[in-house]
Parts: C-alpha cells; sequence; structure tokens
C-alpha cells in the first residue's frame, strides 16, 4: 500500500507537470497532450498486477478530476478508460509470462489496446461532448486520433522498459519488494532484447511523426 500510495502521487506529479508544459504533437488538435502517467502505472501494474494498476489509475484520475482537470466526469471516465485500458493490459499479460519478451508483447498489445479504446471512444463519446457531427471526428481519426494515441502508447512503452529495472530496484533496495528468484536468470539476456526493441520503438516514432508533418 505505502508502495502504490508513493506510485499513484508519482504519477500524479507526472501528469500535473506535463499539463503545465502542454507537450503537443499536432498543433491543430492541441487539446490532445502527451501525458505521462502511464509509465507509473504500468510499472506499479508490472510489479503488483492489473487490479493495482486499474486501482491506481482511478485515485489518479479521481484526484486529477477534483484539481486540474476542465473536461469534468467526461474526463474523468476517459482518463480511466485511456490509463486503465492501458496499464491493465500490459500488467494482465506480463503477469502471465514475466520475462522480457513477455514485458515486450505486453506492451505491444497495451499500445493496440489504447488506439482501440480511444478511436471507440472518440467515436460514440466526442459527438456529444465537442458538439460536432460524428463524421466531423471520424474524418479526424487517421489523421489525428490514431497516430497521437500510438505517439503516445509507444513513447510510453519505450520509458518503461528504460525505467522499469531501475525502478523495481530502487523498490527492493528500500525494503518495500522481495527479490523475485527469476531476476537473475533474466537479466542476463534482457539488455539486447531490449536496446533493440527500444531502437524499434524510436523508429516507429519517428516514422509517424513523418508521416503528421507530411499531412
Amino acid at each position: 500500500m505505502v508502495t502504490l500510495s508513493m506510485m499513484a502521487a508519482l504519477a500524479y506529479i507526472f501528469m500535473f507537470v506535463s499539463k503545465m508544459l502542454n507537450l503537443v504533437f499536432i498543433p491543430s488538435l492541441s487539446f490532445l497532450s502527451y501525458d505521462p502517467k502511464d509509465i507509473v502505472i504500468t510499472i506499479a501494474g508490472f510489479i503488483y498486477g492489473p487490479m493495482s494498476a486499474l486501482a491506481v489509475s482511478v485515485v489518479v484520475a479521481a484526484v486529477e478530476l477534483v484539481t486540474v482537470s476542465t473536461t469534468g466526469i467526461i474526463g474523468f471516465l476517459m482518463n480511466v478508460l485511456s490509463t486503465g485500458g492501458f496499464t491493465c493490459t500490459a500488467a494482465y499479460i506480463y503477469k502471465a509470462n514475466r520475462t522480457k519478451k513477455g514485458a515486450n508483447i505486453s506492451l505491444a498489445c497495451a499500445v493496440l489496446m489504447l488506439t482501440v479504446l480511444m478511436c471507440l471512444w472518440n467515436i460514440i463519446v466526442t459527438p456529444a461532448f465537442m458538439k460536432v457531427p460524428r463524421s466531423i471526428v471520424i474524418s479526424m481519426l487517421l489523421p489525428g486520433f490514431i497516430p497521437f494515441n500510438i505517439l503516445k502508447g509507444t513513447l510510453n512503452a519505450a520509458f518503461i522498459l528504460i525505467l522499469y529495472k531501475p525502478v523495481v530496484g530502487a523498490i527492493r533496495k528500500a525494503g518495500l519488494l522481495e527479490a523475485s528468484a527469476s531476476d537473475a536468470s533474466q537479466e542476463s539476456n534482457s539488455s539486447v532484447l531490449q536496446s533493440s526493441l527500444v531502437l524499434g520503438l524510436v523508429l516507429a516514432v519517428i516514422v509517424i511523426l513523418i508521416l503528421m508533418l507530411i499531412n
């Protein structure tokens, strides 16, 4: 509980700082800004499981609702769906296969889940919320919503792969987490696989940015 509370607070700080910086990927859609809180929450899910990831997602979204959010209950629901979809998918798959390959697969599925859920959300909810025809929102999916969510998910996945081991190591040194028997065997072959995936993710981000600039 102490560790999850600490990680929830850290996730909120990540979200708050990103809101202050207003990290916008697509200038024409300035209301879509990058939020890195999924990094912290997914790491919590990797350690403690998908239900913990969901609990932290709801807590952080609720605190955001009563502090800095301007979108009310709709924004809260979207945050829970977006963050919960990404983090719980990653944590659930990783729980079944706690290897580097499992982490790679879980994060790839998480990016896909995030993109699909946000497409459905924008098609179903956004027209009523923004008071625009559904056809307009659908026309914004490919040049806007889909690239944004792929880019956001990909960046968060890359940071998770980079930060997971150091964060777990720090928590263990603080005496808040016991060492697992499989860590030593996983550590020996993880660096090459992690580096290759991070490189692939970076290349994917570059391709997406180029496509957005062309459009």
